[in-house]
C-alpha cells in the first residue's frame, strides 16, 4: 500500500457507484417506461455498450493527458449523465434515459481503468494483489450507490427514482476531490521507438488470448444473469424491491470481497487454478437456478456468481499485464476491454429477450457454452506452455 494506491482507492469508490446504481435501478424504470416489455433491461445493455465502445478512447486519452485528467474528467461525464437522467425520469422519456444511461457506461469505461492504474503504483510480481486491493473498493460502492439511491428516491416529488439520479451525480463528482492529491507518473507515450505489435500478434500469443477469454466470459455470464435478476425476481416473481435489492447488493459484495484473498490465492497456485475454481463457482450458480425460484436461491446463485466472476476476472486481468510490454500498454489495455465489454454489452442486451422468451432456469444452462470456452483457453495455453 502508498500513498496513490490509497488514492486510487478512494476516489475509485465513488467513481465506481455509477455501476451498481445503474444495475439496481435501470431495469426496473426501463420495465416502467419501455412501450415494449422485452426492451426493459436495455437501459442496462446500453450503459455497457457504452463502456465497450469508449474503452480503447479511455485507455487512449490517459495514454495522452495521464491516468488523474483522465479520471477527473470522466467524474465530471458521469456527474452530467446522471443529471440527464434524473432529468429523463421527469419528463418520463424512455428514449433520453437510455441515452443517460449510455453516457454514464462511457464514464465507467474510464473507471475501468483504475485496475490498470493500481498495477503501475506496484513492482508486477504484485500486480494480483494491487488489482485486488482496488477491486475490493468495489464493495464501498456497492453499498454506498444502491443505499444512497434507495434513500433519495423520493425527494424529487411525484418522480420516483428522480432524486437518486441527482444524489449519484454528487458521488461520482466527490472522486475528483481525491485525485487532486493523486501524483500522475504520466510521461509521453511517443517517447519509446520500438515498434508495437498488431492486434493480432497481440491475440495470437495463448497467455494473452487465455486471460482475454477468462475476463471477458466471465463478464458476460455474470452480466447475463445479473441483468435479468432484477426483472426475473421483482417483476415476474414478485419478489419485494427491498430483497431484490439486498440480493444485487450481495451479490456485487460477492464480486469484490473474495478480493482479500484473491491475489494470494494467484500467487500460490498461479493463475489457471484459479480460473478453473472460478468456472467451477459459476456451475454452482446454474445448479442452483433449476431449484425453485424464491429469495434465498437467488441469493445463493448470485453470491456464487460474484465469486466466480472475481477469480476468472482478477486472473485474467493480472494475467493479462504479464503478456505485453511496457510501451504496448495502453493498446493492450484498450483492446483488452473492448473486447471485454463488448461480448458483455451482447449479453446484457439479450438478457431481457432471453428471459421474456424462455425462463431463469434456460438462461443460466446457456452459460454452459460460456464456461466451455473458458476452459478450452486456458487448457490451451497451459499445453502450449508445457511444449
Amino acid at each position: 500500500m502508498n500513498k496513490n494506491l490509497w488514492l486510487l482507492i478512494l476516489s475509485q469508490i465513488f467513481a465506481f457507484t455509477a455501476a451498481p446504481v445503474t444495475v439496481f435501478l435501470s431495469g426496473i424504470i426501463g420495465s416502467q417506461f419501455s412501450p415494449v416489455k422485452s426492451l426493459a433491461t436495455l437501459p442496462m445493455a446500453l450503459s455497457i455498450v457504452g463502456i465497450a465502445i469508449f474503452a480503447i478512447f479511455a485507455a487512449k486519452v490517459m495514454s495522452i493527458i495521464g491516468r488523474r485528467a483522465g479520471f477527473m474528467f470522466a467524474s465530471v461525464v458521469s456527474s452530467l449523465s446522471s443529471v440527464l437522467a434524473a432529468y429523463a425520469i421527469i419528463i418520463e422519456s424512455f428514449i433520453l434515459f437510455n441515452f443517460s444511461c449510455f453516457l454514464l457506461g462511457a464514464g465507467v469505461a474510464f473507471s475501468h481503468q483504475y485496475r490498470f492504474a493500481a498495477v503501475e503504483t506496484v513492482k508486477k510480481d504484485m500486480a494480483p494483489k494491487a488489482i485486488s486491493i482496488i477491486l475490493l473498493a468495489g464493495i464501498g460502492s456497492a453499498f454506498i450507490g444502491p443505499n444512497v439511491a434507495n434513500i433519495t428516491k423520493g425527494f424529487i416529488a411525484e418522480h420516483l427514482y428522480a432524486g437518486s439520479y441527482i444524489a449519484l451525480a454528487a458521488l461520482t463528482l466527490t472522486s475528483t476531490i481525491f485525485l487532486l492529491f493523486y501524483e500522475d507518473g504520466h510521461k509521453p507515450n511517443h517517447v519509446n521507438k520500438k515498434i508495437k505489435r498488431s492486434y493480432l500478434e497481440l491475440i495470437s500469443q495463448p497467455r494473452f488470448l487465455q486471460a482475454l477469454v477468462a475476463s471477458a466470459f466471465a463478464y458476460a455470464v455474470m452480466s447475463f444473469l445479473m441483468t435479468a435478476t432484477p426483472i426475473s425476481m421483482h417483476v415476474m416473481e414478485k419478489i419485494s424491491l427491498t430483497k431484490t435489492g439486498f440480493v444485487i447488493q450481495l451479490h456485487i459484495a460477492a464480486m469484490f470481497l473474495p478480493s482479500l484473498i484473491t491475489g494470494n490465492l494467484i500467487k500460490k497456485f498461479g493463475h489457471s487454478k484459479i480460473m478453473y475454481a472460478g468456472v467451477v463457482l459459476f456451475f454452482i450458480t446454474i445448479l442452483t437456478s433449476l431449484f425453485e425460484q424464491n429469495f434465498i436461491n437467488y441469493l445463493i446463485a448470485l453470491i456464487f456468481l460474484g465469486f466466480g466472476w472475481n477469480f476468472l476476472f482478477i486472473s485474467g486481468t493480472s494475467l493479462l499485464v504479464l503478456s505485453y510490454r511496457e510501451d504496448e500498454k495502453f493498446k493492450a489495455q484498450g483492446f483488452n476491454d473492448l473486447i471485454v465489454y463488448s461480448i458483455q454489452a451482447v449479453a446484457s442486451l439479450s438478457a431481457g429477450v432471453f428471459l421474456t422468451l424462455t425462463s431463469w432456469k434456460t438462461m443460466n444452462l446457456v452459460c454452459i457454452i460460456f464456461l466451455v470456452i473458458i476452459v478450452l483457453s486456458t487448457l490451451r495455453a497451459d499445453f502450449k506452455k508445457r511444449k
